[in-house]
């Protein structure tokens, strides 16, 4: 009888661990474990980036040099919303030197999205709710809060283990924009893991040449972007400059959500009376600062500052 007891005790054990592990989460315990993957992108990171071409359709192509390169970045969340988190990078030069570097916004189930074609032009895609049904859009912007490329995917959470991945077409990297001329749009197949030290951006790009008879594969190339979280202390300054800044790029994204918002199509060329689109923004805010621009004031110039590079 005891022996018949024990076996009943273990199977009882089993089937609870059994239904602990198929337990499906709701559609509210999801969302949670979604939005705490994402925030946990956030924080102070050395980044080490490494790309490699590794094949080509072309036996007789050259294959390019490998690209690696290093950096401390900070990524800050800026806005926390239930179904849409923004989160800022600053990259830390040194003591002195902050330059505001990219922008990843994730929006839940949003069918909203700008499709890059060529060229530095986007389009307004069709999405369906049955299409983003448990997704999140991952829309990533330049250093000037001009768009970049848009992609969407379900965040997974299986034996707690965090990752996302989608696919996308995007301009040029920039480690290749003013180099390379060969190809003129980067389909991008990303995904992100959480790791216990931070996060991994691993990427599987096709270098694409596109045409209006097709587009046709140069190159495919591997790479992954490692984020270590390190000491906050090295990012001080930082974050000194961007509790200055912030004020004054909010101001420039609304005015960027006002131009994508109300267009279906549009172009932008990064160069403009001799200054790049960075550049222009970038002097701009300083003088916002110097000067004590109220938000009236700063759109009212980001607006005209951004015109010459608005293609009609």
């Amino acid at each position: 009888m005891k022996f018949l007891n024990l076996i009943l005790v273990l199977t009882g054990l089993i089937a609870l661990n059994t239904s602990a592990q198929t337990k499906v989460d709701t559609p509210e315990e999801k969302l949670e474990k979604d939005r705490k993957a994402i925030k946990s992108l956030a924080g102070f990171y050395e980044v080490n980036f490494n790309y490699g071409e590794v094949t080509a359709p072309d036996p007789n192509y050259k294959f390019s040099k490998p690209y690696e390169s290093h950096g401390n970045e900070w990524a800050e969340i800026i806005v926390d919303e239930p179904k849409r988190i923004v989160i800022q990078h600053l990259l830390a030069i040194n003591d002195t030197t902050v330059i505001k570097h990219w922008r990843q916004d994730w929006t839940y189930e949003d069918t909203d999205i700008m499709l890059y074609t060529q060229d530095n032009a986007w389009k307004k895609g069709n999405l369906t709710p049955a299409d983003v049904k448990g997704k999140w859009t991952q829309k990533v912007y330049q250093v000037d809060d001009s768009p970049r490329y848009q992609g969407y995917g379900t965040w997974s959470h299986v034996g707690g283990h965090d990752a996302w991945s989608s696919e996308t077409d995007s301009p040029l990297p920039r480690r290749e924009s003013t180099v390379r001329k060969d190809y003129n749009v980067l389909n991008r197949g990303s995904r992100i893991t959480i790791t216990k030290d931070g996060w991994m951006f691993e990427q599987d790009n096709k270098k694409i040449v596109r045409a209006a008879s097709g587009d046709k594969l140069l190159a495919v190339e591997k790479g992954y972007e490692e984020f270590t979280k390190i000491d906050p202390k090295t990012f001080a300054n930082a974050q000194k400059w961007w509790a200055g800044q912030k004020s004054y790029w909010a101001d420039v994204r609304g005015v960027w959500a006002d131009i994508i918002g109300s267009q279906n199509t549009f172009k932008v060329q990064t160069m403009a009376n001799g200054k790049l689109l960075y550049e222009t923004l970038f002097s701009l805010g300083d003088q916002s600062i110097k000067e004590k621009w109220t938000a009236a004031q700063n759109k009212e110039k980001i607006k005209t500052a951004l015109q010459p590079y608005l293609v009609k």
